[in-house]
């Protein structure tokens, strides 16, 4: 009997601990956006469910927090509130304001005591990225999915316009008269457009960086987060490029059109050109009925687009569990087998190069040669817009070149205004760093 009253004990022993492993799981959130078309967050709970059978001790939830703006509003109340996510798929564009505030601490240590360094951590994504990912000396974010704008056409109004589809335009000359010929009028009525371009906030401001920076320019000092060049030439001849379009060739619409107005009047026929992100090619090559094609968004100087998409990154006040767990899951996020999954899914590319020698990734592209477009055009990508207080900042310029598409303001007019409150917004931060000059 004390034998089996032994086997008994040992036995409930062993239930007791296994229950209690299982109860010790880290329970951790990760705040995820849904910033274009598709069915992202179905998939991104299939990952997590994934993830968790992997690790199963780690529990992990994905937290849908709506747009990159919304996300970046949430993350931040969070952090305040004293709650934050373990992990944020976070736009690009807002790390470096995260650490100006100090609310996200470096990837640095926890890369290190894999046994990398930094450079061979950064070195398994796109150049590219890393502007966004590394700066001030530190590692701040891990690339997850990232896109540049691309023009998409429909090949059909192509080929009735006369236009050939295996030559769409490449310059802001070609991209002008391809839009006159694809326009199409029935008196004063416009029955399709050449071109539409998504003028909501966000969208609109990276649109305006791609043609800024093909004209030459600079959006922003990318060394500095307290300066951006809205009124400068390169940035003129972008909006008055815009205007024409709208105004003097009305060859698209007048007015604020977001972007999902732009991709239904694309599977409609009623716009033959668009401007959206790649991570929206898997939503076009699902739904749009008529052939279409995928070209870089045209140029004047040079080819040049900025990243766009989302880095993680790891919130500051994580207990040590949570933190490791947190980096599990951002590790294996970005691993080259699901890097190429979220990228096949979604129509983003993937920003861990090793995920293009995968044999599922080769064979992809080669039957999806449309999804190489934008890795094509990421040799003339730059880092994204990034400066203190980033969303007033970008919507200086937003609120302005939006009443430039509305017909009330004149380009050079609207670009001083968007200067002048732009430099406004980020004096607190220029006072602090760049004139806190030693006596």
């Amino acid at each position: 009997m004390s034998r089996i009253a032994s086997a008994a004990l040992a036995a409930a022993l062993t239930l007791g601990i296994g229950s209690g492993a299982a109860l010790a799981a880290t329970d951790i959130e990760m705040f995820f956006p849904v910033p274009v078309e598709g069915k992202l967050a179905k998939e991104m709970k299939n990952l997590m469910d994934r993830f968790n059978a992997e690790h199963p001790d780690i529990k992990a939830t994905a937290v849908y927090t709506g747009s990159y703006d919304e996300t970046n509003i949430k993350t931040r109340a969070a952090i305040k509130a004293g709650r934050p996510p373990a992990a944020v798929i976070m736009s690009a564009n807002f790390v470096l304001e995260y650490q100006i505030n100090g609310e996200i601490q470096p990837l640095d240590p926890l890369i290190q005591a894999d046994g990398q360094t930094p450079d061979a951590f950064m070195g398994k994504f796109w150049p590219a990225l890393h502007g966004n990912a590394r700066f001030a000396g530190k590692v701040w974010a891990a690339p997850f999915h990232n896109s540049t704008p691309l023009l998409y056409f429909n090949a059909d109004h192509f080929k009735a316009a006369g236009l050939d589809p295996n030559n769409p335009p490449k310059t802001w000359a070609e991209w002008v008269d391809a839009a006159k010929k694809l326009t199409v009028r029935d008196g004063d009525t416009v029955k399709r457009y050449g071109l539409m371009l998504p003028g909501n906030y966000d969208y609109l401001g990276w649109v305006m960086t791609a043609l800024t920076m093909s004209n030459g320019g600079l959006y922003y000092n990318p060394e500095f987060g307290g300066e951006v060049f809205y009124d400068t030439p390169s940035m003129l001849g972008a909006l008055t490029l815009v205007d024409n379009m709208a105004h003097k060739y009305k060859v698209m619409p007048d007015g604020v059109t977001d972007g999902k107005a732009v991709s239904t009047a694309f599977f409609a026929g009623q716009a033959s050109m668009v401007v959206l992100s790649t991570g929206s090619l898997s939503f076009i090559r699902q739904n749009m009925k008529d052939n279409y094609g995928v070209a870089f968004v045209p140029r004047n100087l040079r080819n040049a687009v900025a990243i766009g998409g989302a880095s993680l990154i790891m919130p500051k006040g994580l207990s040590d569990e949570r933190r490791q767990a947190s980096w599990t899951l951002i590790k294996w996020l970005t691993s080259p087998e699901i890097s190429g999954h979220w990228s096949r899914f979604t129509g983003y590319f993937a920003p861990n190069k090793g995920a293009y020698e995968l044999p599922e990734m080769k064979t992809f592209i080669a039957e999806n040669p449309d999804a190489k477009v934008a890795l094509d055009q990421l040799q003339y990508a730059q880092s994204w817009f990034a400066t203190y207080n980033t969303v007033a900042v970008r919507k200086a310029l937003e609120d302005e070149v939006q009443a430039v598409i509305a017909g009330k303001k004149k380009p050079a007019e609207a670009l001083k205004a968007a200067q002048a409150k732009a430099d406004d917004i980020m004096r607190p931060y220029v006072e602090q760093t760049a004139l806190n000059l030693p006596n």
